[in-house]
């Protein structure tokens, strides 16, 4: 039995499908089954969430694979980014020692470092400690910047293209290598099929791209290029943390969010650890048709 967290996101939806295909006996730790669709009919939910550690023992009997790839980016109201992405974890590789886990999958990103400017980076990076630091047969995968049909600042971005001029933090200097889901799916999936030994993989894509660069090629994509506007690091802190006090975990977008993407996430590796997993991941341009 496989335990997955995260069955409903970007990749995780995107993991499942090629787990069910595969017949691959799989359970699913969400907080509602629903945001399942088709796929909740053909594997074993467990209620629960990464605010919930009680709920993960419940989850994990007879499991000897955990896919954990659950996050939060933005603060919520059960739990704060370093809880939801930090403690959760390490309390899940906990609750998978006790529960006799073999295998502790997870997906970190790259550039996680306990020093990094951003909270989700550095969250993420304990995260990564506590599953090395386990007893655990583990791999850990690190991607870039992760895109794919309906990501939420792809939409985020296509309702700012409604707008004369596209409005962006800072000067769009951050690199990236942006890796599509569904070839981040395809290296997890492998991960989960070929089993024994731990490692770490670095996934980025074949093309870096500025912010910049990245706004504007979806935009194109989305059949809306608009000029862009480079608004000052400072204004845009000051403008979301407003927002966020006033609308809560409502706020259409966050600093929290937007400070991500004034970071770069690249590997000198290139797509080598992807190519190794059997993956040759897809430029950006191509997947997009543009």
């Amino acid at each position: 039995m496989l335990l997955l967290t995260g069955a409903t996101g970007l990749v995780g939806s995107a993991l499942l499908r090629r787990l069910t295909t595969a017949r691959t006996p799989v359970r699913c730790l969400v907080r509602d089954p629903r945001r399942l669709g088709p796929e909740r009919v053909r594997v074993q939910i467990a209620l629960g969430d990464l605010a919930d550690p009680p709920s993960f023992r419940n989850a994990m009997r007879g499991v000897k694979t955990v896919v954990h790839l659950a996050a939060a980016i933005r603060d919520q109201p059960a739990g704060s980014i370093e809880e939801l992405n930090g403690i959760a974890t390490w309390r899940m590789v906990q609750a998978a020692e006790r529960a006799g886990v073999e295998r502790f999958v997870f997906v970190s990103a790259l550039s996680a470092t306990t020093h990094n400017r951003t909270r989700f980076l550095r969250a993420k990076a304990l995260a990564e400690e506590a599953v090395a630091a386990s007893s655990l047969e583990h791999v850990v995968l690190a991607p870039s910047l992760v895109y794919g049909q309906g990501d939420p600042y792809a939409t985020l971005l296509g309702r700012a293209a409604l707008l004369p001029v596209v409005p962006m933090s800072g000067r769009g200097r951050a690199r990236f290598q942006p890796v599509w889901a569904e070839d981040l799916a395809d290296c997890l999936a492998h991960v989960v099929a070929a089993g024994g030994g731990s490692a770490r993989y670095e996934v980025a894509g074949p093309e870096t791209l500025t912010h910049t660069e990245l706004v504007r090629l979806l935009l194109r994509a989305a059949g809306r290029p608009r000029p862009v506007l480079h608004v000052p690091t400072p204004v845009v802190s000051r403008t979301l943390r407003a927002l966020e006090t006033i609308m809560k975990s409502k706020a259409p977008a966050t600093w929290d969010e937007a400070e991500l993407l004034e970071v770069s996430m690249t590997t000198p590796k290139g797509t080598s650890d992807a190519e190794a997993l059997g993956v040759p991941p897809r430029r950006m341009a191509a997947v997009l048709g543009v």
